[in-house]
């Protein structure tokens, strides 16, 4: 009778386990409360890109090393010094002297303005456009015309002292840079294009005895510099067009006659 009870109460133990294991194994386990809004969309962290790949490095290694080749340059230093570049110059172009330069420096803006009047559409809307160019060009008169005053350099033709850097050479790169930044996307070609009237711009000062090689060097990075410059520090909604009251609409157009001219137009209907 002993063992016939034993034998029950064996038989009974071994039945009841496995379904005591599978009732634990089917048990959900419970979810981590704690941590749930931290990634509620399950999107794996932005993998840091490293120093050398930011921005700021992309936008400023060109424009350094076109204001350290004209630091290393300056007054008579380097391996090609600016007496050497004048010197051969001016054998090609012994009396050649335009005002060219002048008109020059504010191409790259009309090419701006003409392509986004014959329907390319800039990169972004006219009034962030107008906004990068205005702190732009305050950086660049800023800084160039401090630097001249620091510098003292003495131009080829004893003119002045503000001979470093070369202030038209920054005007034409930063508004050829503008070019190139708001129309990069439809085609490279109008950066080319505006690049080329700078590099123009830079071959006429030294051409016209005003500046170094130094110096336009250096104006050049300058000028892209602040293109970089008022790209980076500005905060805008890039693609949208700007707000204007209901029923606001401006046009360009054309007023015939002596005094005429291109004007813009405005139409408000009022509602």
């Amino acid at each position: 009778m002993k063992f016939t009870l034993y034998g029950y109460l064996v038989a009974l133990t071994m039945a009841v386990t496995p379904l005591t294991y599978c009732q634990a194994q089917d048990t959900p386990t419970p979810t981590d409360t704690l941590r749930k809004f931290e990634n509620p969309a399950g999107v794996s962290a932005p993998v840091k890109q490293p120093w050398y790949k930011s921005k700021v490095v992309k936008a400023t290694i060109v424009p350094a090393v076109l204001i350290g080749y004209g630091a290393y340059t300056f007054n008579g230093g380097g391996f090609y010094t600016n007496q050497q570049a004048n010197r051969d110059i001016h054998k090609l172009f012994p009396t050649y002297r335009t005002r060219l330069d002048d008109i020059l420096i504010i191409a790259p803006y009309l090419e701006l303005g003409a392509v986004a009047l014959a329907g390319v559409e800039t990169r972004n809307d006219r009034i962030n456009v107008g906004l990068v160019v205005l702190k732009s060009e305050i950086f660049m008169l800023t800084t160039v015309f401090a630097i001249k005053n620091l510098t003292r350099e003495t131009r080829p033709d004893g003119s002045d002292n503000l001979s470093f850097p070369s202030g038209h050479t920054a005007q034409a790169f930063l508004a050829a840079s503008i070019v190139h930044n708001e129309f990069r996307d439809k085609s490279q070609w109008y950066g080319v294009g505006a690049y080329t009237i700078a590099t123009s711009v830079a071959a006429l000062r030294m051409i016209n005895n005003k500046h170094w090689q130094s110096d336009v060097v250096a104006g050049a990075g300058m000028g892209i510099l602040s293109a970089h410059v008022g790209y980076l520090t500005h905060r805008n909604r890039w693609g949208r067009k700007p707000r204007l009251p209901e029923g606001m609409s401006f046009n360009p157009t054309w007023v015939p006659g002596p005094g005429g001219g291109m004007a813009m137009g405005m139409v408000w209907q009022l509602r």
